[in-house]
């Protein structure tokens, strides 16, 4: 019979490598959020592409028709649903990922398991939104608008992971953060809403003056999306953003484990 210790502080290699024990939890974790995802909608899947094609077309009626803002080389609702692949991912890994631990207080105060696993489990979900709507956006760029990728194409799983950790670390944080004071449940609403605004979603990074960009690649979502642009259309790369966006996120990852692991033993008390 397995035995496990509950050691009150692990090592970051015992984090990790419990994780990876607890796999199937996970699995099933996130198989259940699959399935209740869209449970008693009318149109079910199809919100995920519904959501994002309301985006475009707002955004292409007040940015490209009332602003004139240009989009040379590539049609301007194709930048901007790419820009949404990326929002509506991490959005949605946010927004549900961050009330986790109290949407699922049963499990955090009476079972063991890596605590992590309940906002992880959403990533999962959000993945497969993510690719039906990467589908759909491929087949509207090649019928609708004859674009096709390069083949930077195939280093989109990459910026896909990147999208994934960056998503998981900032829900990590604010699901801490709200166990430890309610008030944060309120506060990532505005966090996801202003994100939107605070991205290259309704525009290409090359719009911006130079002197602006350091700032716009402060949010790592700014690299993800050039990223994504360079694997479906080929945007150019724009390396300094890159390796700012990629340092931010490598420091938003080292605080949110590090707070995560420093209060998730006092959750099943708080509960």
């Amino acid at each position: 019979m397995r035995e496990t210790v509950i050691t009150p502080h692990k090592s970051w290699k015992s984090f990790f490598t419990e994780i990876w024990d607890y796999r199937e939890v996970l699995l099933f974790l996130g198989w259940r959020d699959i399935l209740v995802h869209y449970k008693q909608t009318v149109i079910g899947i199809g919100w995920v592409i519904l959501r994002p094609l309301l985006m475009v077309a707002i955004f292409t009626v007040i940015f490209a028709w009332i602003a004139k803002i240009e989009s040379p080389g590539v049609p301007y609702p194709l930048i901007v649903f790419s820009g949404m692949i990326a929002w509506q991912f991490f959005a949605d890994v946010v927004t549900f990922g961050s009330n986790s631990f109290l949407a699922n207080q049963q499990l955090v105060s009476k079972v063991y398991f890596p605590r992590i696993i309940l906002p992880a489990s959403r990533v999962l979900c959000s993945l497969i939104d993510s690719l039906i709507l990467l589908a759909f956006y491929l087949v509207l760029s090649r019928f609708r608008y004859g674009v096709t990728p390069s083949l930077s194409f195939f280093l989109l799983p990459l910026f896909l992971m990147w999208l994934a950790f960056f998503s998981l670390t900032i829900s990590l944080l604010f699901a801490a953060l709200i166990m430890q004071y309610r008030d944060f449940r309120h506060i990532v609403p505005f966090v996801v809403q202003a994100s939107l605004y605070c991205t290259t979603v309704g525009f290409s990074i090359w719009f911006v003056p130079q002197n602006l960009r350091w700032g716009l690649a402060l949010n790592p979502l700014v690299g993800v999306i050039n990223g994504l642009r360079f694997c479906l259309f080929n945007e150019v790369f724009s390396w300094p953003t890159m390796f700012i966006s990629c340092g931010v996120t490598v420091l938003c990852a080292v605080l949110s484990f590090s707070y995560f692991q420093r209060v998730q033993d006092s959750f099943a008390d708080i509960l």
